[in-house]
């Protein structure tokens, strides 16, 4: 049995905190309470982010809203905290912030495990299960088949709900597209393409995207393919997304795909391409690869379907380099906080940008502003913040003078470092003395991004919550989302500059857990 005394002993706290600890954890032992015990032992859990109560949780899939509602499903394993045979796990929202777990919505069957894929809402029941049907469709991972090595252990199926995601009906035909022989074959992301009144099949075929058309999500014609010899290439494609964004008059399509490994800063991470598409045939007009995040935490990243002219994107806040190592208990993994898309150009290059949901508000309590600050050495936000929790969103501007740094402490000595290198013209993220590292040889190093944007003024925005920061720099050309598992809060915060800045302007907000 653990000695708590010897425990408390040999951690960094002062004798008033053990104290405090010691006396909780009698109070739990004479009450026979577990909740303080269970807040402790959760002293990870994201407070604004989704994550499940309990289990492995990986990619979000099948984002889609409708009648008011915002659905997540996920790929989730209920029966342990590391990866296994993937369920369809469901989350609901009205704002995408608060989330509330409802059952498993889809099971594995005869045909495999259930994998990742998309979900549309049927509004002119093409498919014949229903006006306003919402329809998933998913990859069938068939464990057995892929024990023979055929290279056939993928195909795509559909299921449909006619009580707004309730309950799932699994189609009588699956699978509806058989595989030729691909050994990767997966994450069909659909929509409609309303010029030639067709569905549209977005779907990763190892080292590239095939499409695919149905004119009622039953039958699907193999169309084209893209990106043999485009992009990344050091890992498999998977989960990659289709959809148009007007900029300056006209439609540019934007096609997502996420990479493992070959990102960035290593492991997983999402490429994206901007170009046309007729339907059939996706045109790239760059052959600079792009990339939607530097950091190494958001993963599987795609849109929710049925937003209108808007386009939100929500990621897997997690790498698959230790996704099953990270010290979380007892749940693995959250999501990334949705985040709107748009299109900038700078130069003749567009970029694909970034920036929080305006629902993210909700969560906005106390706040201060400053103008005009310098910052020499060292400008310490603490006591102002008043902020325990180290749970803030921070939005400054100043200019690319100089190197400067936000660092977020805590009482233990754990540091997590964001800042920006002038003479490379990079950020960074810094978590080599973040708290936990040693689960994973290659966690606790610093992730570095370029700047694209060429004007002076730097605005920056920063989300914390207990154990992430998500980082969108110049309105989002350049975006970073890193975990990272500190001992105790990270309830101080600093700017710091050797050599010097000025802080045109700062506001700094205290969020609060989200309800559910």
């Amino acid at each position: 049995m653990v000695n708590v005394r010897t425990v408390l002993a040999q951690t960094q706290l002062n004798y008033d905190m053990k104290k405090i600890i010691i006396a909780l954890l009698l109070i739990c032992a004479i009450t026979g309470s577990n909740a303080i015990a269970q807040a402790f032992k959760e002293k990870y859990r994201p407070q604004f982010h989704f994550t499940p109560k309990a289990n492995w949780m990986n990619d979000p899939n099948g984002m889609v809203y409708h009648n008011g509602i915002y659905h997540l499903f996920y790929q989730y394993y209920p029966d342990d905290k590391i990866w296994g045979p993937m369920h369809w796990g469901h989350a609901t929202s009205k704002d995408m912030i608060a989330w509330k777990e409802q059952p498993i919505a889809l099971y594995p069957d005869s045909l495999g495990y259930i994998f990742s894929g998309s979900a549309v809402v049927d509004k002119n029941n093409t498919a014949g299960f229903g006006k306003d049907a919402l329809v998933a469709i998913f990859t069938h991972h068939d464990p057995v088949e892929e024990k023979k090595q055929t290279g056939k252990h993928e195909t795509q199926s559909i299921a449909y709900s006619l009580d707004d995601g309730k309950t799932w009906t699994k189609y009588k035909g699956n699978p509806v597209i058989q595989n030729p022989g691909v050994s990767d074959f997966r994450d069909p992301k659909v929509r409609w393409f309303e010029p030639q009144k067709k569905w549209v099949m977005t779907l990763a075929t190892k080292d590239r995207i095939t499409f695919y058309s149905s004119p009622d999500l039953k039958s699907w014609t193999r169309g084209s393919e893209f990106g043999a010899n485009e992009g990344g290439h050091g890992g498999v494609w998977e989960c990659p997304d289709l959809f148009p964004i007007k900029h300056e008059g006209k439609d540019i399509w934007v096609l997502i795909v996420n990479i493992n490994p070959g990102g960035p800063n290593k492991g997983s991470a999402g490429q994206y391409f901007l170009g046309d598409f007729d339907g059939k045939t996706f045109t790239s007009n760059s052959k600079e690869t792009k990339w939607l995040d530097f950091g190494t935490d958001n993963y599987a990243a795609v849109t929710f379907a049925n937003t209108g002219n808007r386009n939100i994107l929500m990621g897997w806040m997690s790498n698959w380099q230790y996704a099953n190592q990270v010290p979380t208990d007892p749940w693995r993994s959250a999501n990334t906080i949705a985040r709107e898309l748009g299109l900038k150009t700078v130069g003749k290059e567009t970029y694909l940008t970034s920036v929080p949901v305006k629902e993210l508000d909700v969560l906005n309590t106390t706040t201060f502003s400053m103008k005009n600050v310098k910052v020499k050495d060292q400008l310490d936000l603490t006591d102002k913040a008043k902020n325990k929790t180290g749970l803030f969103r921070l939005d400054l501007t100043t200019k690319n003078t100089a190197d400067f740094s936000i660092v977020l402490a805590n009482e233990a000595g754990n540091e997590l470092i964001v800042g920006y290198d002038k003479a490379k013209n990079q950020y960074y993220i810094d978590r080599s003395k973040s708290g936990a590292i040693d689960f994973e040889k290659g966690f606790g190093e610093k992730h570095i991004a370029p700047r694209f944007a060429t004007g002076s003024d730097i605005p920056l925005t920063l989300i914390a919550d207990v154990a992430s920061v998500e980082l969108f720099a110049d309105n989002g050309l350049t975006v970073m989302t890193d975990i990272f598992f500190p001992e105790t809060p990270m309830s101080k915060l600093s700017i710091k500059s050797v050599s010097g800045i000025n802080v045109d302007n700062l506001k700094y907000t205290v969020l609060k857990p989200s309800v559910e």
